[in-house]
């Protein structure tokens, strides 16, 4: 039963006694509700000391698939060390006793969601508070730290210490039926480059890609390739930011991409009626994806961050590129003696970035001139520009290479290279790519233009 000291601490913070009391009476009741609370609530949900202990007795013994009553919930007690000679087997009887009806548990979980959303945005408001009444936090940072802390709520995952690895396994298991049931043969997002997804096993949700090449190999084609496939095919909205080019010349790239006329006479405007039947047909098709654009030349991580937060049902973040970006404080990525640092800052916010937002996030990079120097012009993980902080903080490096770039007279002059320099889910490697200059496109090498 509830002490004294419970009941003053109940007046402090929100909390639905009577709702906690229905959800333990419900599962004690009929233990076919067991499943859903244990997958809509954790411990934390429930605000009793006495109340956590009783759901995390019911939790550890579904993970072992014990069966679930009164007389074994208070042995596993005992053993767990929870037990109160007499008062524990009284309130499990009292729990049954003042619920009205297991088959309403759906109800009495949304109430104690509720509640336990309150309390833990009163911790959030209480701990931006103390920050603030400390005077060591600039206003900026505060901001900053409020809206991730309140996006980790609305997304479900607000920070709650360590946790134990049988939930861990459980949310891990809910993955691996998922991706049993899936049709798709890559676990992340497709690129539209079967060979690249099979290789890279797809863009998945948290990682950093990276994308590198010296200028004129084609880092923005192929960032828009996938951002298109993506936009049309993923069912997501997938988000560009583009620090280089405007909107209106991002949609000319994606247009040509998309019906396959010279990009140069989109530049021009020199169409055929032809050419503006396959436009108005790629415009709907555009209109019809799930594609968004931000051609703000000064943005930081920290405003893709906060501008993402905003989108519903996110799947990808492609950035064009990262030496434009500009530091948290408003430094851009000029030349300077800290500009090696601010690199690094910034490669190491995008992958918070990217954790935080549980999307994959695919950032292009500049080359250094390095690989000029050599004999074998193919890129390495050395020739990344500024900072070896973004080799470290990326999940896979990709770098374009082609030989026709360098030698006119190549056997394959769009023969193009997409070198995996770096993948932390599996091998490393190089895979073909055959490169279409006119419509600015990558496809594999298989692919002939009949079937588009």
């Amino acid at each position: 039963m509830p002490t004294e000291t419970d009941e003053l601490l109940l007046r402090q913070m929100p909390y639905a006694m009577d709702a906690e009391h229905a959800v333990l009476g419900s599962m004690l009741i009929d233990p076919r509700c067991v499943p859903e609370v244990i997958e809509k609530l954790r411990p934390e949900d429930f605000y009793l000391r006495q109340n956590q202990e009783i759901f995390e007795t019911i939790y550890s013994m579904f993970n072992y698939s014990l069966t679930i009553d009164p007389v074994t919930i208070l042995e596993q007690m005992r053993h767990n060390g929870y037990y109160h000679e007499g008062q524990s087997w009284e309130y499990l009887y009292q729990l049954m006793d003042t619920t009205p009806t297991a088959a309403n548990v759906g109800d009495y979980i949304e109430i104690l969601q509720d509640k336990a959303l309150l309390r833990r945005v009163a911790e959030v408001a209480g701990e931006l508070l103390v920050s603030i009444q400390q005077g060591t936090v600039s206003g900026q940072d505060i901001l900053t730290v409020a809206e991730q802390r309140i996006y980790a709520l609305r997304q479900g995952r607000a920070s709650r210490g360590l946790i134990p690895i049988s939930q861990v396994i459980i949310d891990v298991y809910s993955r691996l039926e998922e991706l049993s049931a899936q049709d798709s043969a890559i676990p992340g997002l497709s690129t539209g480059l079967r060979d690249l997804d099979r290789a890279i096993s797809g863009l998945n949700n948290s990682d950093l890609i990276l994308l590198a090449a010296r200028p004129g190999m084609g880092k923005t084609s192929m960032a828009l390739n996938i951002l298109l496939d993506a936009g049309k095919r993923s069912g997501k909205k997938v988000a560009f930011f583009s620090l280089e080019m405007s909107r209106e010349q991002l949609a000319l790239r994606l247009i040509s991409s998309e019906c396959y006329i010279d990009n140069k006479k989109l530049v021009t405007g020199k169409l055929s009626d032809d050419d503006w039947e396959s436009v108005a047909a790629a415009a709907d098709s555009l209109n019809r994806s799930t594609i968004l654009v931000d051609d703000d030349s000064s943005v930081t991580v920290a405003d893709i961050n906060a501008k993402c937060r905003r989108v519903d049902n996110l799947g990808l973040v492609v950035i064009d590129y990262l030496q434009l970006m500009q530091s948290a404080g408003g430094k851009s990525g000029s030349r300077g003696e800290n500009r090696q640092q601010i690199v690094s800052d910034i490669s190491r916010s995008l992958k918070i970035m990217a954790k935080e937002l549980n999307v994959p996030v695919l950032c292009l990079s500049q080359l250094s001139r390095a690989n000029e120097s050599r004999q074998d012009k193919r890129p390495m993980l050395s020739d990344l520009r500024e900072s070896g902080a973004i080799e470290q903080d990326a999940d896979i490096v990709l770098f374009l290479y082609r030989e026709g770039y360098y030698n006119r007279e190549s056997d394959n002059p769009n023969l193009a290279e997409c070198i995996i320099a770096k993948n932390r889910h599996g091998e490393t490697g190089t895979v073909e790519l055959q490169w279409t200059p006119e419509f600015t496109t990558f496809t594999d090498m298989e692919r002939r233009r009949e079937e588009y």
